[in-house]
């Protein structure tokens, strides 16, 4: 293959390029006819990379098992010709790539075990690949984002991922990416993206993150992929105004694939802010838009609260039973909305605004609704634990460090071993400040009591958060 010849580095043709190009801005369709076309000498393997990438991108985002089953076959029909050829690395490279990619779309659509097998497969085919072809730059993409995955698997796989010979860690993967990152090779730019968004959403890392992300929209400042990326990162990083600006450049591209998800994004802003009408609206038109269960329980859950915030009670009681009626409790939201929906009643509206307006970076106004909360309105444990946390998390927002560890270590103090979120991310956010401060002993002991908590919403993100922080910790010791 010729792109072997360079170095083992995978470089497209210019018209490859701007295929790939294409993919990454989602516009697939437009991608899948030019591929269509019998491919050029030496471009067999290439064109295949990039029809499964581009047909693996439309499963993801738009969530459709009917597209899965249709592209799931066209999945095992290039794996046996893969399969057939010799052990070349472009051939093993592929080979686990298109394992993973199938894999991801297993996942997304709540297949786990058929998941887990189809990205072992990949696992075993880099491992061997490594050992066989070491300067083989493409495989650290695949490999790179293994490691990743691995590193960060919820406690209740760990012994089947242990059983099937797996091991990961966040650290060489995010190595291996950033190396493929500063190659020549073509996939660098999908290597970029994938190492600033683990940078974000694993490492916590936001503002790293988001500078990576806007360098590249820099080059391509209408680039959907990037901008839907950017949009996560600033409202993971409270910066939901900012957020606003990615939106309404998304809101006014028409062409490539549809993201309806950006509605329930843009809701969420809406709803930090306080402008319940107009969060409801985007609520239901992703509802009604979006082919997957996932996040509607959620959706019905926020239109229900933005009634009971808005004053609207009996609007607020109907959407409640309708969210506990709707969709399923697998991505994370879903499972924090279904455990509010357990209890049975909407949150303390007054801890709800302040939540909402920290959360979306409103910090003027979450601390004038902070100021009004009386212990009167405070009526049980829970309650008084998460007004705790909610100040802690304001004063860590706006830089009173002083004030927010007061506040974290008073949270976990009161909340205890109850199955609330609240302490478990007190810990966690605790372990970042101790390790700001270089204070790794106690930023250690802080991570592992995060890891602690046995039953909570954000067991998966917390826990995940924490294993690559005490990665990081374990790899400051051995410098």
């Amino acid at each position: 293959m010729a792109g072997w010849s360079q170095g083992l580095s995978w470089k497209f043709s210019p018209g490859l390029q701007h295929i790939h190009q294409l993919i990454l801005n989602l516009h697939t369709r437009e991608a899948q006819e030019l591929l269509s076309r019998p491919p050029a000498r030496g471009e067999e393997l290439y064109q295949i990379y990039l029809l499964s990438f581009s047909e693996t991108l439309d499963v993801l985002i738009s969530e459709d098992a009917a597209k899965f089953d249709i592209i799931d076959k066209r999945f095992k029909e290039r794996l046996q010709r893969l399969e057939a050829m010799n052990n070349s690395p472009d051939a093993l490279f592929l080979q686990a790539e298109l394992h993973l990619q199938r894999g991801f779309s297993l996942l997304n659509l709540n297949q786990e075990v058929n998941a887990v097998f189809a990205i072992r497969k990949a696992y075993n085919l880099v491992q061997d690949g490594l050992k066989k072809y070491p300067d083989c730059v493409p495989l650290k993409k695949t490999s790179g984002v293994i490691q990743v995955m691995v590193g960060t698997v919820p406690d209740k796989y760990h012994w089947f991922i242990a059983l099937l010979g797996m091991r990961g860690s966040v650290t060489v993967g995010q190595k291996q990416l950033n190396e493929l990152r500063a190659s020549a090779s073509s996939l660098s730019v999908e290597a970029g993206i994938l190492y600033y968004t683990i940078k974000g959403l694993i490492n916590q890392q936001f503002p790293e993150a988001i500078q990576g992300i806007l360098a590249s929209l820099q080059q391509q400042p209408e680039n959907k992929l990037l901008l839907f990326l950017g949009t996560n990162l600033l409202m993971k990083d409270a910066r939901s105004e900012e957020a606003l600006g990615f939106i309404k450049t998304l809101d006014q591209q028409t062409s490539g694939l549809p993201l309806h998800y950006i509605d329930y994004l843009h809701a969420e802003i809406l709803l930090q802010k306080g402008e319940y009408d107009r969060a409801i609206s985007h609520y239901l038109r992703f509802a009604a838009a979006y082919r997957s269960e996932n996040f509607k329980k959620d959706a019905y859950y926020k239109i229900s609260l933005a009634h009971w915030l808005n004053g609207n009670t009996d609007h607020a009681k109907r959407y409640f039973q309708k969210a506990r009626k709707t969709g399923r409790s697998v991505a994370e939201p879903d499972r924090v909305a279904a455990a509010q929906l357990e209890e049975g009643r909407l949150p303390n509206a007054k801890l709800a605004k302040v939540r909402l307006a920290t959360d979306g970076g409103y910090y003027t106004e979450a601390r004038k609704l902070i100021d009004q909360i009386k212990l009167s309105d405070l009526t049980s444990l829970k309650e008084q634990a998460e007004y705790y946390y909610r100040k802690a998390r304001l004063e860590h927002r706006t830089g009173n460090l002083a004030g927010a560890k007061v506040l974290y270590d008073q949270t976990i103090s009161m909340a205890g071993q109850q199955p609330w979120y609240f302490a478990a991310n007190a810990s966690l956010q605790m372990g970042y400040i101790c390790m700001d401060e270089k204070r790794f002993a106690d930023a250690e002991t802080y991570f592992n009591r995060a890891l602690a908590y046995k039953k909570h919403e954000y067991k998966t993100s917390i826990d995940g958060k924490a294993r690559s922080a005490l990665e990081t910790l374990k790899a400051k010791k051995l410098a």
